[in-house]
């Protein structure tokens, strides 16, 4: 999908600067569309971050930009029976827990929990996200992992379910969709070429991950 210069200023507004989307059926199939082209980008590479600096680079963010990992410090979640059984972690085996939000800019894209087996990454590695902000994708890529998707869910439907069927009013001049701040979450495990799980990341996409065409 080709991007504009009038796309890109658009598409790269600082959080907080909302971009309006209007209630018609033309939006709101932009909107479902754009949602299913991202989901399945995710579910078919092995890397979220690499997917999401695609995104950006193709809708419009400017040359060079990185997605950068911003870390939540003193987060912490304990590991339960759910996490341990997913990675095949026995209960008495150390875990690591990271939460980051990832960024394109100043557009926080998603915020990711990732519970990881720091022993099956080397010194180096664990070092490197204990001490800084990269993300667990881009530290641990030289393990040559494989992404597999637990479970992917759609938290806003633009269109419902039963919008081709059910009686509505026609498209209000100036009404604009209220769309919330989380759109889609995934679940996946990232495992060695073995097949040994060694994390389990749960992502929450944004709204931030949007983009108006100048047209709408």
């Amino acid at each position: 999908m080709s991007s504009s210069p009038a796309l890109a200023a658009d598409a790269l507004r600082v959080s907080g600067a909302e971009i309006v989307w209007p209630d018609t059926a033309q939006a709101r199939t932009l909107l479902l569309t754009q949602l299913d082209e991202l989901n399945q980008a995710l579910l078919a590479n092995d890397s979220a971050t690499a997917t999401l600096q695609h995104w950006c680079e193709t809708h419009g963010s400017p040359a060079g930009l990185k997605i950068k990992a911003l870390r939540v410090k003193g987060a912490d979640k304990p590991a339960g029976p759910e996490e341990r059984a997913a990675l095949g972690a026995a209960p008495d085996e150390p875990l690591r827990y990271r939460r980051v939000r990832l960024a394109c800019g100043d557009r926080v894209l998603s915020e990711a929990d990732n519970w990881y087996r720091p022993g099956r990454l080397t010194a180096e590695m664990n070092r490197t996200l204990d001490e800084t902000d990269t993300p667990f994708g881009v530290v641990v890529r030289a393990l040559d992992y494989r992404r597999r998707t637990l479970s992917a869910e759609l938290l806003y439907r633009p269109l419902p379910l039963d919008w081709e069927t059910r009686p509505r009013p026609a498209d209000v001049p100036g009404a604009s969709l209220a769309i919330p701040s989380e759109l889609m979450r995934h679940r996946a495990v990232l495992s060695l070429p073995d097949g040994a799980a060694f994390s389990l990341v749960v992502e929450t996409y944004t709204d931030q991950i949007l983009f108006r065409p100048p047209e709408l």
